[in-house]
């Protein structure tokens, strides 16, 4: 399974491994899609590849720990018929 996300992180979490915890904790892939980090926030569009189960609870990890989330799968698998 594969899913494409937009996740917002708040500043406070500058320091946390976020995206290396996930593959650690849930075995699942994660590609970087694109991305922009300061120290107030952070942005990132991200795919995750793995098995549903895993990829929730992954999510569920995110939201804990105050990371806004966006499923996009849809939005970026649509293609625009040619006219």
């Amino acid at each position: 399974m594969k899913v494409n996300l937009e996740l917002i992180f708040p500043g406070k979490l500058k320091e946390k491994a976020i995206i290396c915890n996930l593959c650690k904790k849930f075995h699942i892939e994660v590609s970087i899609k694109e991305a922009s980090f300061s120290t107030e926030i952070g942005w990132a569009l991200l795919q995750f590849s793995g098995r549903e189960k895993e990829i929730n609870s992954a999510i569920e990890y995110l939201r804990r720990e105050g990371v806004k989330i966006e499923d996009i799968t849809k939005k970026i698998n649509y293609n625009p018929p040619n006219i």
